[in-house]
């Protein structure tokens, strides 16, 4: 990135002063509220006890009033504004004409009902020409099914439309099945869908569905679980129509998520469903600190591997990869299911954690990520402060940096998970500097 041209002292002093002076005057009016409580309890009860309970009933009064007056106030406002964001239609958005998209004329999917991200994904996909063109092969019109919030209330009944959809427009008949969880927004990474339907000739469909209108940082601080509940109902509802196909006339099943799609999408299937009809595996990216199966393969990685490109076990099912491809390895080989995580050292999203506050993080310790700065140092409450502030910039950077996953990383991911054919090294490099351009 460029380097600033100034670091803005008087403008940080300004902005440290006054935010100082709030917290002073927050801190004297908690105290003042405390003394009052105190005075008005020793009139009945010992000094101890009076003070004792009189902390207690300061903070619950302080929790009660910010939660209620402040931060759901705040929530309240931000989801009308996203809501206003996400049904606004730019121009152009009118309603695909082929029939296969969701939204058209011979769609389940009402196009109202389907959000300025939803419109987006099924508008700005290439087309089978586009793919022809590049490929100088014949490709098939990929196909997107999208549901929004708008469709219905419950996430399972968007669900079934979500499957209706898919079914009608014949997903089911393609050689590439993916269940894509959005992020917070409803947002699908272009760069995520498009190297997919390239490298498998169109031959792809992809179905998903909104659960949220909020960024996935805003999200997960206040309703990580919406994300999951969706991602279960989708799932749930493509697995058992896709089991019911016979195994060689059905296509492979695969799932993807980027950060709070992640989150949701990797616990969308429970290990016994897999064990009774597996599926091929999935791609996740930016996985969110709260996510439980990334923590936990991160936690039980192989000694020596650092927790910013962790390696599992012999890397048959899961492996890891950065802004360099870290995928292929010398003597392991894949098993049948394949599962990837694409995530960078310098994303906050990732590697943010409330254990900051007190302890160093592993990804400081011993070698640190190449797009880690060098400058960063562990401090009690200072760092986690830092981290935290990121959050809402961790998409500012270019491409292969922070939150930012870039499409080079997406095609070495959907190659090894889904084993395309007639593909080598030099086709995975002219469609990486396709999608550079």
């Amino acid at each position: 990135m460029a380097p600033l041209e100034t670091v803005y002292a008087p403008y940080v002093v300004l902005i440290a002063v006054f935010w100082a002076w709030l917290l002073v005057m927050a801190a004297r009016l908690v105290g003042m509220g405390h003394s009052v409580v105190d005075r008005k309890l020793k009139l009945y009860l010992p000094p101890r006890v009076s003070n004792l309970l009189s902390i207690f009933i300061v903070i619950v009064i302080v929790f009660t009033v910010t939660n209620r007056l402040v931060i759901r106030q705040l929530l309240n406002a931000a989801n009308q504004a996203f809501l206003e964001i996400d049904q606004r239609v730019d121009d152009g958005m009118d309603p695909p004409a082929d029939v296969l998209a969701s939204g058209s004329a011979a769609s389940l999917i009402d196009w109202d009902t389907i959000g300025r991200q939803g419109k987006n994904f099924i508008l700005s996909g290439p087309s089978a020409g586009e793919i022809q063109g590049f490929l100088g092969r014949p490709a098939k019109q990929p196909i997107r099914v999208y549901v929004g919030l708008g469709a219905f209330d419950t996430p399972d009944e968007r669900a079934q439309l979500a499957l209706d959809e898919l079914i009608r427009a014949g997903g089911f008949d393609r050689s590439i099945l993916v269940v894509a969880n959005p992020t917070g927004t409803g947002w699908l990474q272009p760069e995520a869908v498009d190297t997919l339907e390239y490298l498998h000739a169109g031959d792809t469909a992809i179905v998903s569905m909104q659960y949220s209108y909020l960024p996935s940082w805003m999200t997960i601080l206040v309703d990580t679980e919406g994300s999951r509940i969706s991602a279960r109902a989708l799932f749930s509802k493509v697995y058992q129509y896709w089991r019911g196909i016979p195994e060689e006339d059905r296509p492979d099943l695969y799932l993807h998520g980027l950060s709070l799609g992640a989150f949701g999408s990797e616990v969308c299937a429970d290990l016994f469903t897999l064990f009774e009809d597996p599926i091929q595996g999935g791609v996740w990216s930016g996985p969110p600190f709260p996510s439980s199966h990334w923590r936990q393969i991160t936690r039980d990685r192989n000694p020596g591997s650092p927790a910013w490109l962790p390696t599992f076990r012999d890397g048959r099912m899961v492996r890891f990869t950065a802004r360099e491809n870290a995928l292929p390895r010398k003597g392991e080989s894949w098993g049948a299911m394949r599962y990837v995580y694409i995530q960078h050292a310098s994303d906050p999203m990732t590697f943010f954690s409330p254990e900051l506050l007190y302890e160093k993080p592993a990804w400081l310790q011993g070698v640190r990520g190449p797009d880690v700065s060098p400058y960063l140092t562990w401090y009690p409450v200072i760092t986690c402060l830092q981290i935290a502030f990121d959050l809402p910039l961790a998409t500012s950077v270019p491409p292969g940096f922070g939150h930012n996953i870039a499409a080079p990383s997406y095609i070495d991911a959907w190659y090894d998970v889904t084993q395309p054919s007639d593909w080598n090294s030099v086709d995975l490099e002219v469609l990486k500097e396709h999608f550079a351009e």
